[in-house]
């Protein structure tokens, strides 16, 4: 009996070979989304962690006009042991609006904030200055660079110090593309909102100069009036945990006075932003990841129903031979269960490869951080599980549902569904315009049910999917909202709505036509050409889509909603009018490729073999 069994289960992976790739697809595109999107923001907050570690970025930036030695004593106190640079920080005027920071600092024992080296080497008499960016003009390395006509109208005395830029540097605390346009001070509205305003001096040039440049008769009327600080656990930070955000705030209200400002990295644009950006990408793949997966275990259940369906024979005959339920059921448990596996692994590696890829993106508006080895696979476990589970649930209840039922009964054939009349016949004047093929049409469509409800929700789904990721791309390229990272995201969400969408019209269509092999064969006996037979089935296809797309417009205004708050920014009332065509049009686009692909299945049915089947 087992050598049977075994048999038929081969038998059964053979058969439905089709239907099988069906499903492994269906997993690895929404898992590997779902957990790539997952799994990103949790390497960027590891890079993030990693980048303050080793860097040893600064938790606190003390400020004062100056800072005396009794200052610093009682800050050591405050802030107990660590890490400290005193800095002597002055902004000066170049022009109008525009401005220069020279940060002088103590070379031989710059222990906070290191930048790290783009091009040259630290070269004694030789100054830093800050990399270019979108903001920054940045220095050449070898340019000649005047510190003292910088100085000039500063101090009531004219200091002569014309040095070279040794090395052109990226300072930890300023890796946004855009600059700072905080200016390290306190940040108000949302990181993408958050630009140097018409008011605010623009910061074009950062240089960092050692002190022991400075002539000595000088030195006094440059005292510190900064404190970097970085506090002794490192392990603290994880990208901004809740213990740390308590700690700092605790200790900037213990250190702050009236004379003295503390700021700390919750003030900080680049590293503020980066992490918003960071939570945004998760909420999205919260949101998204519903939408996914209920397609996936939608058109997974439905596979699996009919796929019970064509084996009512072979289940009847297991069951004369004495097999259990559960033991019937186990076979069709295994399939879904090999299917879905085989397809949850690969999205294992989609998605690992989908978070590197997004980690990429967020370049367009980061210099970032060198990316952390760690990955957190608990978004992938989480998205892996959950369509493993409502496929095995959806597998077992319509196999012991049919397995309950007599052997005598299986045997027999479904009896077909009985036609009823439509709601368009109660309507005479369209129905009697319509011509015979299009009646036919109308009354296969709303005949079966559940196969037309199916293949709607799908369809409105996959639509809302694109539409979502549309709505993202109009906000960015003609909204001037969010950035180039946000943009990355958007198209990846596109792209891979597109793809979910051909899979699920693909493999509605391919049971479709698989149920139906004797009618379309009755057809081909009936002398319909080739055009006409495929164009029988096509219009189902396209009339169930464009109800789909239909219903998929409410939809596509709630899932836009959704990420738009999830975003903070947009509004579903400002996407262009012209994404709302586009979305339906990509959704056609790929059920006309579906169409085609499926065209040689239609016209190569064979005839014989389908129409002696019993009735």
């Amino acid at each position: 009996m087992i050598k049977t069994y075994l048999k038929t289960l081969w038998r059964m992976f053979e058969k439905h070979v089709t239907r099988l790739l069906s499903i492994l697809f269906m997993v690895l595109v929404s898992v590997g989304f779902c957990s790539g999107i997952g799994i990103a923001p949790g390497k960027i907050n590891n890079s993030l962690t990693d980048y303050y570690v080793e860097n040893n970025v600064s938790d606190f930036i003390v400020r004062s006009e100056g800072l005396s030695g009794q200052d610093l004593d009682i800050l050591r106190d405050c802030f107990g042991a660590g890490d400290y640079n005193a800095v002597f920080q002055l902004d000066v005027q170049t022009g109008e609006k525009r401005s220069v920071r020279l940060m002088f600092i103590d070379f031989d024992n710059w222990t906070v904030n290191v930048p790290d080296i783009i091009e040259g080497e630290r070269s004694s008499g030789k100054i830093f200055a800050e990399r270019s960016d979108n903001v920054i003009k940045g220095y050449s390395v070898g340019e000649e660079v005047d510190v003292g006509a910088l100085l000039s109208g500063v101090f009531p005395f004219a200091i002569a110090l014309k040095t070279e830029v040794g090395a052109t540097v990226q300072s930890p605390l300023t890796f946004a593309v855009d600059g700072e346009p905080s200016d390290y001070a306190e940040i108000e509205g949302t990181p993408e909102t958050t630009t140097a305003t018409a008011d605010a001096d623009v910061l074009e040039q950062i240089l960092y100069i050692p002190k022991t440049l400075i002539p000595a008769q000088f030195a006094a009327f440059i005292p510190d009036n900064s404190l970097y600080v970085a506090v002794e656990n490192r392990d603290m930070f994880s990208a901004f945990s809740g213990g740390y955000g308590d700690y700092v705030e605790k200790k900037r209200a213990e250190a702050q006075t009236e004379a003295i400002s503390v700021l700390t990295l919750y003030d900080n644009y680049s590293f503020v932003s980066l992490k918003s950006y960071s939570d945004k990408v998760e909420a999205i793949g919260f949101v998204l990841m519903v939408a996914f997966l209920l397609v996936t275990a939608l058109v997974v259940l439905s596979t699996m129903t009919r796929l019970l369906d064509e084996e009512r024979a072979q289940i009847a005959c297991l069951k004369t031979l004495g097999y259990s339920s559960t033991g019937i059921i186990s076979k069709y448990l295994l399939f879904a269960l090999i299917a879905t596996g085989i397809g949850g692994t690969g999205a294992y590696f989609v998605g690992i490869g989908l978070a590197y890829l997004l980690y990429l993106v967020f370049n367009y508006s980061f210099d970032m951080p060198p990316m952390s080895a760690s990955i957190s696979i608990w978004f992938y476990v989480i998205t892996f599980a959950l369509i493993v589970l409502a496929t095995l649930a959806a597998t077992a209840l319509s196999g012991y549902k049919m397995a309950g039922e007599r052997p005598a009964n299986l045997l027999r054939p479904k009896p077909p569904k009985a036609g009823k009349k439509v709601i368009l016949e109660r309507i005479p004047l369209l129905w009697n315009r319509l011509s015979f093929k299009y009646k036919s049409t109308l009354r296969n469509v709303l005949r079966y049910k559940s196969r037309f409800f199916m293949t709607v929700i799908a369809v409105a789904f996959s639509t809302a999917l694109v539409m979502a990721g549309l709505g993202l791309v109009d906000m960015c390229l003609f909204q001037d909202f969010g950035s180039g990272s946000i943009l990355g995201i958007a198209a990846l969400i596109v792209i891979f709505a597109g793809l979910l969408t051909a899979i699920v019209i693909y493999t509605l269509t391919n049971i479709n036509i698989s149920e139906r092999n004797r009618e379309i064969a009755t057809l081909m006996v009936l002398g319909y050409h080739d055009k006409e037979v495929t164009g029988y089935i096509y219009r189902e296809i396209y009339i169930n889509s464009f109800i789909g797309i239909l219903f998929g417009y409410p939809l596509s205004a709630f899932f836009m909603w959704l990420v738009f708050k999830t975003m903070g920014l947009g509004s579903v009332g400002a996407v262009s009018w012209f994404m709302w065509l586009i979305a339906p049009a990509i959704v056609l686009l790929f059920t006309g490729i579906v169409t085609l692909i499926l065209r040689r299945k239609i016209v190569k049915i064979n005839m014989n073999e389908s129409l002696k089947a019993i009735e």
